[in-house]
């Protein structure tokens, strides 16, 4: 651990996509020491130098020997075939964490390094993310889900609190509900906002997103407070019956 702060960790990055150099930049403003970052593409490379520029690309291998906690922040078509190759080069280290950010996996598909002694932890932010400064601002209040073998869940909450974020816990048979979820919200809110707009559009209108976005906020925060429980008062069943200050149903 890095000698400056007690309790911080030496952070190594594989994936320089949107999420890794975010949570990267994020842990680095907690105090962790980040050792490195993988970034192949060139637009990796470029993220990886605006969001990280004291940080050095290297090999995955050197990253995953410089560092005591890991952050697999890849597709999740390659997570489980990396995991597993760097397990049979020997690569992972015992006691150290391993965290991966795909919302359907929990900590099985980080089992090939389990089993060399690192500790996995699955944790996903539950935030669409641009791969830019703004995403650090977006951060604090996002809740992120959190699966890890009991003993060491305290570690994973306390990363996303570190990072600004408010951890909630997701089992390990639950990881693939959860995705579901996730993977609806994004995908359904993103089509119809395409759809709403390409009918604003094709009658002329110019500027189809300035005029849908009041729109769209208030009716996906309405939408979001109904399932919230704690947003109404009891027996109040939207923004508008909460906030009156006249009797439902009544009038002046």
């Amino acid at each position: 651990m890095s000698a400056d702060r007690p309790g911080r960790l030496g952070v190594g990055t594989i994936g320089a996509g949107r999420v890794g150099a975010v949570l990267a930049s994020a842990l680095a403003g907690a105090g962790h020491a980040l050792t490195g970052i993988s970034a192949v593409s060139d637009e990796s490379r470029e993220r990886a130098a605006t969001m990280l520029p004291s940080v050095p690309v290297l090999p995955i291998p050197e990253i995953i020997e410089r560092s005591e906690l890991v952050l697999l922040a890849v597709p999740e078509a390659e997570l489980g075939p990396l995991v597993a190759g760097l397990a049979e080069a020997g690569a992972w280290q015992p006691g150290q964490l391993v965290l991966h950010t795909v919302a359907r996996f929990g900590t099985g598909v980080l089992d090939p390094a389990r089993l060399a002694g690192a500790i996995p932890l699955a944790v996903h932010p539950a935030m669409s993310f641009t791969g830019t400064s703004i995403d650090l601002a977006r951060l604090p209040g996002t809740w992120f889900a959190v699966t890890a073998p009991a003993p060491v869940l305290p570690i994973g909450q306390a990363l996303v609190v570190e990072m600004g974020g408010e951890p909630v816990i997701v089992a390990e048979r639950d990881r693939a509900a959860y995705g579901e979820a996730i993977d609806t919200a994004v995908s359904f809110s993103s089509a119809i906002v395409d759809q709403a707009s390409g009918i604003l559009d094709g009658i002329g209108v110019a500027r189809p997103g300035a005029v849908l976005a009041p729109l769209v906020r208030s009716a996906v925060e309405n939408a979001l407070a109904r399932h919230d429980r704690g947003a109404y008062p009891e027996g109040a069943d939207t923004i508008d019956e909460a906030d009156s200050d006249w009797p439902l149903g009544g009038g002046a």
